[in-house]
């Protein structure tokens, strides 16, 4: 994974917001890093996202970040858990077990092709 730099001359920090113009709409929208890097955005350090401004008359739309998913409980753990025991405890017949059987050979059975 390449790490990707502040596009602002000079600044050599590492990019953690990536800055767009709509220029139909004279908007500045500054989010998270993008997935990558395109040829019309600009990734910028958080020095300076934290400083930018717009041009006069245009909006700085400012999309936080998303917020972390949150780890599973215990208790979401174990009903989990629970689910696969029923599962393999129920008492529904395999798949194999109402195939029908075309030939047998020791513990080889021939199986009539799916359709």
């Amino acid at each position: 994974m390449t790490i990707r730099r502040c596009s602002r001359t000079a600044c050599n920090k590492v990019a953690e917001a990536t800055l767009t113009y709509v220029y139909a709409d004279s908007t500045a929208v500054l989010g998270p890093l993008a997935m990558y890097s395109e040829p019309h955005c600009y990734d910028l350090c958080t020095p300076h996202s934290e400083r930018l401004t717009a041009p006069l008359g245009w909006e700085i739309l400012r999309l936080a970040a998303p917020a972390s998913e949150p780890m599973p409980s215990d208790e979401d753990l174990m009903a989990v858990a629970e689910a696969v025991r029923e599962t393999g405890r129920s008492s529904s017949p395999r798949r194999e077990e109402y195939l029908p059987e075309i030939g047998r050979r020791g513990h080889l059975r021939s199986l009539p092709p799916s359709n």
